[in-house]
C-alpha cells in the first residue's frame, strides 16, 4: 500500500513539474535580433518607428513575402512589377504609367506619382496589403510556415495584415542603393573620366540646374513639382487629381535619379525612352507657359533653354550613369529567398 502511494506521489510531482515546464516554454517571449541598416554616412538620418525595429526576424519575413504571390489573389507578388536587375522597377508600363521603383524608400513619406498616399512606410504597406493586394488572411494563417516564421518575428499567434505590413516595411527599408560609381568616387576609392566630371558639374549647377530637384544624396527631394512637362492638362492633372487645389496642377513626384540608366520609360507617363530625351527636353523642350511650373525651371536667363551643347549634354549623360549602382542590382541579400 505504501508503494503505491509513494509511486502515486512521485507521479503527481513529475506531472506537476511536466505541466509548470510547459507553461513556462509556452508563456517563455519571442527573442528578437536586432540589426542595423548599411547607410552611407553622407545620406540623410533615416527614422526607424520605436514600434517596428530593424529585426533580422522580421526583415527576412519581409522578404520572402515580397517574392511570395501568397499576398494577392491574383498569383502576382511585389516583385511582379519590380525585378532586382532593373533597379526594382520594371521596363513596361502598368496601366499607361511608368512604374516607380522600389529604392530609398526609407526616406519618404509621399508615395505614388501623385502623392495619392501620404504615408509612413508602415502604413504604405497596411494599404498594399489591406487594398492594393486585398490579401487573404485566412491563407496566410493556414500557412505552417508562415505561422511559425511569424511567431518568432513577432511573437503572435494569429497573423495580422498589421504584421505583414510590419515586415514588408523592413524590406522596403533595407533596399538601399549607395554604392554607385558616383559614390565610390565621393568616398575616393574611383576617379572619374574626364566626360563624368564635366557631368557632374552641370548637374551640380546653375548650368543644367538638375540639382535643385535631385541635388540631395537620394537623387531626389521626394516633393512634386511641375517641371513644364505640358502647356495644358486634360486627362491627368497630376497631385490636383488627389488634392483638388488648383496650385497643385501638373505637380508631380521627383522621382530618384539613382539607377535611371536601367529604366526605358521616364516622365509620369513615360514619354521619353531614352535619358538623351530627357536631357534634350529640359534643354530645349519645356513649357514654361506651364501653369505652376516650377519657378526653378523659369529662372533668368534660361528663356531660350538651357543652351547646352552637344558636348554638354553628353558628359551629363556619363554623369547619369555613374549612378548606377551593380551592387544594389546584384546583392544577394535582396534576391528571392531559396
Amino acid at each position: 500500500m505504501r508503494i503505491k502511494v509513494s509511486v502515486a506521489l512521485l507521479l503527481a510531482v513529475v506531472a506537476f513539474f511536466y505541466s509548470c515546464r510547459k507553461q513556462t516554454l509556452q508563456e517563455e517571449p519571442y527573442i528578437q535580433t536586432p540589426i542595423s541598416l548599411a547607410i552611407p554616412p553622407y545620406f540623410p538620418k533615416m527614422k526607424i518607428p520605436e514600434d517596428n525595429p530593424m529585426t533580422k526576424e522580421r526583415l527576412a519575413l519581409g522578404r520572402k513575402l515580397y517574392y511570395d504571390p501568397i499576398l494577392s489573389n491574383n498569383g502576382k507578388s511585389c516583385s511582379s512589377c519590380h525585378y532586382q536587375e532593373n533597379g526594382f522597377t520594371i521596363n513596361t508600363m502598368v496601366g499607361g504609367i511608368p512604374v516607380l521603383p522600389h529604392v530609398n524608400l526609407g526616406w519618404s513619406k509621399n508615395f505614388l506619382w501623385k502623392g495619392e498616399k501620404h504615408y509612413t512606410l508602415e502604413e504604405m504597406m497596411l494599404y498594399e496589403v489591406n487594398e492594393f493586394f486585398a490579401t487573404d488572411l485566412n491563407k496566410i494563417n493556414a500557412d505552417e510556415e508562415y505561422k511559425k516564421l511569424f511567431k518568432q518575428a513577432f511573437g503572435v499567434n494569429s497573423i495580422s495584415s498589421k504584421e505583414i505590413a510590419y515586415s514588408l516595411a523592413q524590406f522596403f527599408r533595407s533596399l538601399i542603393s549607395g554604392n554607385s560609381k558616383f559614390d565610390k568616387y565621393r568616398r575616393r576609392e574611383v576617379a572619374f573620366t574626364s566626360e563624368e566630371q564635366r557631368g557632374m558639374e552641370i548637374f551640380f549647377t546653375e548650368k543644367g540646374d538638375c540639382f535643385h530637384c535631385h541635388g540631395i544624396m537620394l537623387f531626389t527631394d521626394n516633393l512634386f513639382h511641375n517641371n513644364g512637362l505640358d502647356s495644358t492638362f486634360t486627362y491627368s492633372k497630376g497631385r490636383y487629381d488627389f488634392t483638388g487645389l488648383a496650385a497643385d496642377i501638373g505637380l508631380y513626384k521627383t522621382p530618384t535619379l539613382r539607377n535611371a540608366a536601367l529604366r526605358k520609360n521616364f516622365m509620369h507617363d513615360g514619354r521619353f525612352k531614352t535619358l538623351e530625351e530627357v536631357i534634350e527636353f529640359y534643354n530645349s523642350g519645356v513649357q514654361q507657359q506651364s501653369p505652376n511650373i516650377d519657378p526653378l525651371m523659369v529662372l533668368p536667363q534660361k528663356e531660350f533653354g538651357l543652351q547646352l551643347t552637344e558636348q554638354d549634354k553628353y558628359d551629363l549623360l556619363q554623369f547619369l550613369k555613374a549612378l548606377t549602382d551593380t551592387t544594389f542590382t546584384n546583392n544577394p541579400e535582396f534576391s528571392k529567398p531559396h
